[in-house]
């Protein structure tokens, strides 16, 4: 069993560990786990501090995040189909803007006395409509909000490497202090390698890493069937997304270390697996 908890930075893409969820024998659930590390966090954080946590709705605990904006921390979740909520007021927001695409009503509700905002997102591709549930200020942009749910979606196979590449399936030992530098080791780990593939990435504007050549093919065939429809892909999907680390990456540096490779070499290598960019017609 996985012994921690991590958070994913969605600006650079980089873990960090967040906290235990097992004693090495018996794993706790890790809703309580996340509760107490943020009360831990907020002894200490400076409450200028701003800090987003996009979750799933098992998460949503409205006395709780509600609490959590005065230190500072602000919710993104998924709204529980059985809430029961009364409506307080729409909020407006700019139905122009490209950004909120997708986006049908913007409104501010409230639940035992508790107020949070929910946004009724229809993705103009599917049509299938989600609705979100956040604490975030109005000021924020509701296509903003729902986009970065979204992101949350496309950076599990992320969370992924940890597990399937990096082992991180089992604790080492049941000594607290050694499970936590079992955390900063795969987190360390986990950077080190998204910092040799994003740094490889941006060694010529024209190339590309493969696995963004095949999403870009991905969203030009996904363009192509909404048009048929008469539907179209959130033009937000053409921005930059945070990847899970390949497997090529992962065997060159595990190769590198055990041969001794020169950092530039090693890079090199990395740099001549990228491929020529593909231009879509709505790429934004």
């Amino acid at each position: 069993m996985s012994p921690e908890l991590y958070s994913l930075n969605l600006r650079n893409g980089l873990f960090r560990p967040f906290c235990l969820v097992t004693n090495g024998t018996h794993r706790h659930h890790e809703i309580p786990a996340l509760r107490d590390q943020l009360e831990k966090q907020n002894r200490t954080k400076d409450p200028s501090q701003k800090c987003l946590y996009i979750y799933d709705k098992a998460v949503t605990d409205y006395i709780f995040w509600n609490h959590q904006v005065r230190h500072g921390n602000f919710v993104i979740s998924v709204l529980k189909e059985n809430l029961v909520a009364t409506f307080v007021e729409s909020i407006p927001f700019d139905t122009s803007h490209k950004i909120n695409t997708g986006v049908e009503s913007y409104s501010l509700y409230e639940n035992n006395g508790i107020r949070f905002s929910i946004i009724n997102y229809r993705d103009p591709e599917t049509g299938k409509l989600y609705r979100f549930v956040t604490t975030l200020p109005h000021s924020v942009n509701p296509g903003t909000i729902a986009m970065l749910y979204y992101k949350r979606w496309t950076i599990e196979k992320s969370f992924n490497n940890s597990k399937s590449n990096l082992k991180e399936v089992k604790a080492w030992s049941s000594d607290n202090n050694s499970l936590k530098n079992q955390m900063r080791l795969t987190a360390m780990s986990y950077n080190l390698l998204r910092v040799f593939e994003e740094v490889s990435k941006i060694q010529d504007s024209e190339l590309i890493h493969p696995s963004d050549k095949k999403y870009t093919e991905e969203l030009k065939r996904r363009e192509q069937d909404s048009e048929k429809k008469g539907r179209f892909v959130n033009p937000l999907f053409y921005q930059e997304r945070i990847v899970r680390i390949s497997s090529y990456t992962i065997r060159a540096t595990q190769n590198a270390i055990i041969t001794g490779k020169s950092l530039i070499s090693f890079m090199d290598d990395l740099v001549a697996r990228l491929v020529p960019r593909t231009h879509l017609i709505g790429e934004h």
